[in-house]
């Protein structure tokens, strides 16, 4: 049976500084498969995306780490790029956000640097992964397992090291994330929430604050 994503709706931290082709075409994959990519960034509007250590393109910004409820996707993907994945770290509300996908057994698909934020996050005992090089001593510090491969499946952390094992890593992701049983429901969950926001938005643009409505 050919492999679909129709309703599956995943959700990519990242920010300025992310290794451009890590975002790019992992999302466009995803996203022909039929699923749903939500870029979300500690800023709104474009972040920037770089090529190794030169500027590239930059990508629009979705949503607020801030304002991200987890239970409304069914998976998370964390592109590389050091510049990334170092600011990532330190934002208290992205660490909250990768730990809830881990505290649900939801599947994250990291690539390269992107690994960093699993050791803030609190991850990474007892996991087997793979990351660019630089990381294998974090990982091994904070418990983990580091393995030099393409890409690495553990339970439902799939990880790999760099640009050139994107080609295995976009088709293993896929194929993980094609396996959710209950895909679908967060999709649900994210339409009745943006239901109550459209609603909630009427109120105020019906009504001026002095006069709010009440509760029925």
């Amino acid at each position: 049976m050919a492999l679909e994503l129709e309703g599956t709706r995943v959700l990519c931290l990242a920010t300025d500084g992310v290794e451009e082709v890590e975002l790019s075409q992992p999302a466009l994959a995803l996203e022909g498969f039929g699923a749903t990519v939500v870029l979300a960034a500690p800023h709104m509007g474009p972040i920037q995306g770089f090529r190794h250590v030169d500027k590239g393109r930059s990508f629009e910004v979705d949503r607020l780490i801030a304002d991200v409820d987890p239970a409304e996707f069914d998976a998370l993907f964390l592109p590389g790029g050091v510049i990334n994945a170092d600011a990532l770290r330190t934002d208290r509300e992205a660490v909250r956000v990768v730990r809830s996908f881990f505290d649900a057994d939801k599947p994250v698909a990291v690539i390269c640097h992107g690994a960093w934020i699993l050791l803030d996050a609190n991850v990474i005992a007892g996991q087997t992964l793979t990351s660019w090089p630089s990381l294998r001593t974090d990982i091994r510090n904070a418990g983990g397992r580091w393995v030099d491969e393409t890409a690495h499946l553990d339970g439902k952390l799939l990880s790999s090291r760099k640009p050139a094992d994107l080609p295995v890593f976009i088709e293993k992701m896929v194929e993980l994330f094609a396996e959710l049983p209950e895909r679908g429901q967060a999709r649900e969950r994210w339409r009745r929430g943006r239901s109550r926001d459209e609603v909630d938005q009427a109120s105020r643009e019906s009504f001026p604050a002095s006069d709010s409505p009440t509760h029925w």
